[in-house]
């Protein structure tokens, strides 16, 4: 993408309102604009990153065998009056009346009603153990939004629901998500720790948030900072194997990690000392066992292999995608703006124009565009008729983590220069073998 043809509505001065660094750099950065409080509208820099998260939450959960399809936003009230929740929700629920009458809400979770498409089509423990997701709009009415897209009425969530005959079943799918949640995070280059939380108005006693650690964060948890010494890598996982799953769960949640809401003080002094932690954490996920509570309300069950009829097991999981965005860049960022790791970046690489009309730097540019361009790779190139502080600036503000700069100086030496957002280090090299970095970096 040329940025003389592309739509960055970039600010020069920070928004009065925005009290965090991720709500400030995504107005600046003009990722987002606001439409309402607690409602925003994706500009394309913010709505590309929410796309690429997307992607990835996509490719892990039909990794792990999950099934993709798509409910609607609005939902009948009938569907939560059968489950019990429709007047137990409170006033985060958005209540709809329609033109004839009937009850609707803007859905803030889809447990009824996907409780309602498993109990319409499935009725044998043969066609068991199945995980439906889909990735769609939420709406909870909070009293007071704010934090920008970390805490907005309007959201992007990706929300799974397990069916299993047993318990046992229902308790490897749980594994199963969090196994293929942990390989996700690590994928967006964040370390989102497990933590021992609430089931709140979803259900069950058995629940487990994700959170990475930042100082904005909007819980308070406690943990053994070993923890933060585990990483998931590329290790390869059969996520049918019960056994492997398990330990997965064992490794990463053996260890003190509570949020304050199951936080047990007797508990937590059992760990060394020099080895406890209170900290600030941004939740980006949770999943969820609870049983048979949607299932028996709503009478989803199946036929097992004696010929009874039996309420199947039920978990849901989900990962709050729009949220990621806000905490990705409270994790990574600096004084100059956004540091995209290079999994969810906007754009692969920056290519800066020092000189634009010389024709020697117009020619490399254009050479070094083509090339990414052709590796399959999405380079941003700022051709604008700036100088070269803005431009700077500008690359610096929207984080992409790799910039190739190119002037006549360099030039002359048959060299460009390719730095590093992240570092701020430089490299000369050869245009051809700045493109060969960057694939090298992006697999490709």
């Amino acid at each position: 993408m040329r940025l003389s043809r592309y739509f960055l509505p970039v600010l020069k001065e920070t928004p009065a309102d925005a009290q965090i660094a991720s709500h400030r750099l995504m107005l600046r950065a003009g990722m987002i604009k606001q439409q309402a409080a607690g409602i925003y509208s994706w500009l394309p820099l913010g709505y590309k990153v929410l796309m690429n998260i997307a992607r990835i939450v996509h490719e892990e959960q039909q990794r792990a065998g999950h099934i993709p399809l798509l409910m609607p936003t609005l939902q009948s009230a009938d569907l939560w009056r059968e489950s019990g929740r429709y007047d137990d929700y409170g006033e985060e629920m958005l209540r709809i009346t329609d033109r004839h009458g009937r009850d609707m809400l803007y859905g803030p979770t889809n447990e009824e009603m996907v409780t309602d498409i498993f109990r319409s089509h499935v009725g044998s423990y043969k066609d068991l153990p199945l995980t439906l997701y889909h990735i769609q709009w939420k709406f909870r009415d909070e009293i007071r939004p704010r934090f920008g897209v970390m805490r907005g009425r309007e959201f992007y969530m990706k929300d799974g629901y397990t069916f299993d005959l047993t318990r046992e079943d229902a308790l490897h799918a749980y594994n199963r998500h969090l196994v293929s949640y942990l390989r996700t995070y690590e994928r967006m280059g964040l370390q989102a720790i497990p933590m021992r939380a609430d089931g709140g108005p979803i259900g069950g006693d058995y629940t487990h948030e994700f959170l990475v650690l930042a100082e904005t964060g909007e819980s308070e948890v406690f943990y053994d900072s070993e923890i933060t010494d585990l990483k998931f890598g590329d290790r390869e996982i059969d996520y049918d194997n019960v056994e492997e799953c398990q330990a997965v769960l064992e490794e990463f949640t053996s260890r003190y990690a509570r949020t304050d809401e199951t936080h047990d003080e007797a508990v937590f002094n059992e760990v060394p000392e020099e080895r406890r932690r209170v900290a600030r954490g941004i939740e980006v996920g949770q999943i969820f066992y609870f049983g048979t509570k949607y299932s028996e309300s709503m009478g989803a069950s199946v036929q097992d292999k004696d010929g009874n009829k039996v309420p199947v097991e039920m978990g849901s999981h989900g990962i709050g995608v729009s949220r990621l965005v806000g905490a990705l860049i409270e994790a990574n960022h600096d004084e100059n703006g956004i540091i995209w790791p290079e999994g969810v970046t906007p754009f692969h690489c920056g290519i800066v124009n020092l000189k634009q009309g010389d024709a020697e730097a117009d020619a490399a540019c254009e050479d070094l565009y083509k090339a990414l361009t052709a590796a399959g790779l999405e380079p941003l190139y700022d051709d604008r008729n700036e100088r070269a502080g803005g431009k700077f600036a500008t690359m610096d503000l929207i984080g992409l983590p790799w910039r190739i700069t190119v002037g006549p100086r360099g030039l002359k030496n048959g060299v460009v220069e390719l730095t590093s957002r992240r570092t701020g280090e430089s490299e000369e090299l050869a245009p051809e073998i700045a493109v060969s970095r960057i694939k090298e970096i992006y697999g490709v």
